[in-house]
């Protein structure tokens, strides 16, 4: 499942945004440590639901994505080792980043100022995973001084040049690092090395802005930078948008000029960053969307269904949503030839509809 850390400095809504994402589509669940609480979220899709529609199965399984919601400022836990762990484990951070005024509640650093809060919590990251290095790389040269190991030296090459980065205040993912490279430095889940979410929290006034958030992030001087993206939200009015029913939602959303929820676009933009995609498996039992990262190939998804048909895979029957939609049934649609066959090497296109034949 994908996991993201929800990240930011004191005040700026990490929390309120955790809260709006598993009432409305998840589960809150303890972590069994005080640092850190998960919530496992559905992932809105119009398309599965439409699925559902057409087969009535007897069950519906939406994709999942696993938040990580972290106490206080990224500061202190990356600061703190034991703490920073859970944030280790993720795929990507989502770092909720103040861009609304209350006075009510004080801003970090005295003022609403979302390029400087950025470039505060990267400086963090980054000292953080210079620590590491520095401790690892103390370790590593007494080893190769002891045996020759090309694996040894692989990781120090990587590491030094990992650490001149550090040092020169560029996070990892922007770093000159080749494959091997990132290879060799992989089991240490850096933490300037992860993909970033930036989530521009607006306030109430500026909700409709909310789609546009990359001309907002412009007016406010960020830069797109590698491995980055950006959305927004506004906390104050996804949290009131969260208690309201499916048709008062759409209303309500409609009333700020929104066309979506602050949880469709977060995870959407997540996907992207990501580099993921959904294709569906569908029948009387079961419409389900799957999680795939793209570029991979119909045996990769028949793997993420289940290894013996990864195993025993013959051919993959491939339609695309909107062609199954307008045929009406996978019976239709292989009578219009819109139905495929592909192989092992075919790969999945986003919203692809794929029934696999399997031996065994």
């Amino acid at each position: 499942m994908l996991r993201i850390g929800i990240v930011g400095l004191a005040q700026v809504g990490k929390t309120t945004l955790f809260h709006i994402l598993t009432r409305a589509h998840g589960t809150a669940l303890a972590s069994g440590k005080p640092e850190a609480h998960v919530g496992v979220v559905r992932v809105p899709d119009a398309r599965l639901d439409r699925l559902a529609e057409m087969y009535k199965p007897k069950k519906v399984v939406h994709a999942s994505v696993e938040y990580v919601d972290t106490p206080g400022s990224v500061i202190d836990l990356a600061r703190t080792g034991s703490q920073a762990a859970a944030l280790r484990e993720v795929n990507a951070l989502a770092h909720v980043v103040r861009a609304f005024e209350n006075p009510l509640v004080p801003a970090p650093g005295g003022s609403v100022n979302p390029r400087r809060d950025i470039e505060n919590v990267e400086i963090e990251l980054i000292l953080s995973d210079l620590s590491v290095i520095e401790k690892r790389l103390e370790r590593l040269e007494k080893d190769i001084k002891k045996q020759k190991n090309p694996a040894l030296d692989k990781e120090y090459r990587a590491l030094e040049i990992s650490k001149q980065a550090l040092e020169n205040q560029t996070p990892l993912r922007e770093a000159p690092l080749a494959q091997d490279d990132e290879r060799a430095i992989r089991g240490f889940t850096f933490l300037s090395l992860k993909p970033l979410l930036y989530v521009l929290n607006l306030s109430e006034k500026d909700a409709a802005r909310a789609d546009a958030a990359d001309e907002f992030a412009r007016e406010a001087g960020l830069r797109q930078r590698p491995r980055t993206a950006v959305t927004a939200i506004s906390g104050q009015v996804e949290a009131e948008l969260a208690e309201l029913g499916d048709a008062e939602a759409a209303e309500f959303l409609a009333s700020y000029g929104l066309k979506e929820s602050a949880i469709a676009r977060l995870i959407r933009a997540s996907y992207q960053l990501l580099g993921l995609i959904s294709f569906f498996t569908v029948g009387e039992d079961e419409c389900r969307a799957w999680t795939l990262r793209s570029g991979s190939t119909a045996l990769d998804a028949a793997g993420e269904i289940h290894s013996d048909i990864q195993r025993g895979f013959i051919r993959a029957e491939v339609v695309k949503y909107e062609d199954l939609i307008a045929a009406g049934s996978l019976a239709e649609a292989r009578t219009r030839a819109l139905l495929r066959l592909e192989g092992k090497e075919y790969k999945v296109e986003d919203g692809e509809v794929v029934h696999f034949r399997h031996s065994g």
